[in-house]
């Protein structure tokens, strides 16, 4: 079944800007490695330099949706990787 649009393979996958991608907290966990609970304590703790999450909702619940913008978890583990020699956050 044809559904009448031409679509490229050269196209190749879909490419997002880290800057305006938003991802949620496995994604998060995947990237930086570390549980759940680490992250919102690093979160808590100004001096770690762990990025804040972007509310997803209006709403002030605890379980109020958040993610976290993709190149802001990278500068991180970037910041992470340049103080390897240095002690850990």
């Amino acid at each position: 079944m044809s559904t009448g649009k031409n679509v490229s393979a050269a196209a190749g996958p879909l490419q997002f800007d880290p800057a305006t991608t938003l991802i949620r907290i496995p994604e998060v966990e995947a990237i930086v490695g570390l549980a759940r609970p680490t992250i919102y304590k690093l979160m808590k703790q100004a001096d770690s330099g762990f990025p804040q999450p972007v509310k997803l909702s209006n709403s002030t619940a605890r379980g109020a949706p958040v993610a976290w913008v993709l190149a802001e978890v990278q500068e991180w583990v970037k910041s992470r990787i340049a103080a390897r020699g240095s002690a850990a956050a």
